[in-house]
């Protein structure tokens, strides 16, 4: 769908510079996301993984993060080959609802209550990221953390739309729960893509 290079705005990897590769295609379906042109896959021109790599390799940072959409919809073995054999390190941000392919130095899995992920992603999720849009989201966010590894990084994040609203929750929360920590859209308070 595009690709762009600007600064990590979530997660554990926030504040640094990216090379962030979006492809086109997603049924998951999050009534909050905020790339729904992302959808639908025949909208967005292919482009080859040889145009894909020397994009990325204008800019000095040597970090490429392929998000959504839903990135695991595809095989990402040959994409992210490339990539690190180019000397990038490979961060994945997906729903973990198709099976894990791609050489990956960091997996960010985060879970929506739309669609089940399949059950590979819990061995080889680096940081369970839950977005908590309502009062549910807390259980949902615990049912998942029981399914990854003890050293995966558990974050909250609240929904955008409703930071204001969730984000005392999650604090107090991550009070009470210490084993989570706080994850919010730092490029949104940036205004930066």
């Amino acid at each position: 769908m595009e690709a762009f290079y600007t600064l990590q705005g979530e997660g554990q990897h926030s504040g640094r510079a990216a090379y962030f590769i979006r492809l086109g295609g997603c049924d998951v379906g999050c009534h909050w996301c905020d790339v729904k042109e992302s959808w639908n896959a025949d909208l967005h021109p292919s482009f080859s993984i040889d145009s894909i790599v020397e994009g990325a390799l204008q800019y000095p940072g040597r970090l490429a993060v392929i998000t959504g959409g839903e990135p695991l919809m595809y095989n990402l073995d040959a994409l992210t080959a490339a990539l690190k054999h180019a000397g990038f390190k490979t961060n994945i941000e997906t729903s973990g609802v198709y099976p894990f392919t791609g050489y990956w130095d960091w997996v960010c899995f985060s879970p929506k209550k739309f669609k089940n992920p399949h059950p590979d992603i819990y061995k080889n999720a680096n940081e369970l990221k839950s977005i908590i849009y309502n009062k549910s989201d807390f259980e949902f966010a615990e049912s998942h953390a029981g399914l990854v590894s003890p050293d995966c990084t558990l974050l909250m994040q609240p929904e955008w739309s409703k930071h204001t609203q969730m984000l005392p929750l999650i604090i107090d929360y991550i009070k009470d729960n210490p084993k989570w920590k706080m994850s919010l859209q730092t490029h949104k308070y940036m205004n930066i893509p």
